[in-house]
Order: structure tokens, then C-alpha cells, then sequence
């Protein structure tokens, strides 16, 4: 009998042939979610990261977009919007997915179709959050960039953000250099899958 193994989430799992227009996801956490949960690199597995802090609870689906990476790609781009960045984080891509169905569990793949995202900074590191839409969703799915969502919703994905690493008398460590739309968004994604490549294929 062939012996079946598990792939690994960032590695194993393709983002798709129609990348930047629509990419496979990596689901991790989900708004009812208490404990973040992330990949472990090595493993391949979820595991705890920490306690969400207080009540800053993920709004959106959230996780990664496979055989990506945040390097010297991503991170020049947001220098060349002023972003005072010395490099990327060096993590998969991460993505929020809007849905207006109840998903209740991470570790799950779909597809999503990214209209925007936030050019995050965290300690001098380029830490892009892509803001995607679920794929045949009938409420989001009708939304092709940022700039339609309502307000509150850039808002309040905005503050999780600013705040989701800070204890409420602890320092701000991270920011917003300025948000983007569609097109952006894919030029940051299509950069990441660059960076991948290059880590990939890195000369040892």
C-alpha cells in the first residue's frame, strides 16, 4: 500500500494557478478563537502561539498564503512607499479572509480573492496583511477592493492589528504605513512568491 503523507501547509500545499486574482489559503484562527494558533514551521502542524490578550478577538478568518515568504521583495516595496523598513518578517504572506458564514475551526485550506491590504510594521519588519474575500461568499463576494468595504470593517480589522500584540499598558509595537488596494495587493503577493522562490532555491 503507498504510504500517504500529510503536506505541509506552507510547502507542500500550492497557492494556485490563478495567483494573485484568487489564492489558496491557509486558515489558522477564526474569530471564535481564544488562543492564537499558528504554523510550526518545521512540523507543519498548528500550534499555540498565546493567549489572545483581554477581548481582541480576530474579526476575519486569518492565516497564510502557501509557497510564500516576506523578504527583501516585499520589504523594498514597502520602502518605496516610505515605509521605514530595514527587512521583511520573514514568515509566509498572511491573509484575512471576509466571510459572512460561522467557520468554526482553523486548520483548513480555501480559496480567497484578495481586494487590499495594510502595510504593517512590527520592530522594522515589513508584515503585510492581505484582506481577501471568501470565494463565492454572497455577501463579501461582491466586493472587489478595499476601498468599497464599509468603513467600520477596514476600522476594526485596522485596530485588531495596532493592538493584537499589546497588553492595554504596554508600548504600541506595531503600525500602519498605509493601506492598499487591489492591485497593490497583488504586486505584493506576486513579490512574496518571488521571495519564496529565492528561499527556496537559496545556494546553501
Amino acid at each position: 500500500m503507498k504510504p500517504v503523507y500529510k503536506a505541509h501547509p506552507w510547502h507542500g500545499i500550492s497557492i494556485g494557478s490563478e495567483a494573485p486574482e484568487k489564492v489558496t489559503t491557509f486558515i489558522e484562527i477564526v474569530p471564535s478563537d481564544t488562543i492564537k494558533y499558528e504554523i510550526d514551521k518545521d512540523s507543519g502542524y498548528l500550534k499555540i502561539d498565546r493567549p489572545q490578550k483581554y477581548s481582541n478577538i480576530i474579526p476575519a478568518l486569518y492565516g497564510f498564503i502557501p509557497q510564500t515568504y516576506c523578504g527583501d521583495r516585499v520589504a523594498e516595496i514597502a520602502r518605496g512607499n516610505g515605509a521605514a523598513v530595514v527587512e521583511g518578517d520573514g514568515d509566509p504572506l498572511d491573509i484575512c479572509v471576509l466571510s459572512s458564514h460561522n467557520i468554526t475551526s482553523g486548520n483548513i485550506i480555501l480559496q480567497s480573492r484578495p481586494i487590499g491590504g495594510f502595510c504593517l510594521l512590527d520592530k522594522g519588519e515589513a508584515d503585510d496583511k492581505i484582506i481577501s474575500v471568501l470565494v463565492g461568499d454572497q455577501i463579501y463576494g461582491q466586493y472587489n477592493d478595499l476601498s468599497e468595504l464599509p468603513k467600520a470593517v477596514v476600522e476594526r480589522l485596522k485596530h485588531y492589528f495596532l493592538t493584537y500584540k499589546n497588553l492595554p499598558d504596554e508600548p504600541q509595537t506595531c503600525s500602519i504605513a498605509y493601506e492598499y488596494g487591489k492591485e497593490h495587493a497583488h504586486r505584493v503577493i506576486r513579490n512574496s512568491m518571488e521571495d519564496y522562490r529565492d528561499l527556496i532555491f537559496k545556494p546553501f
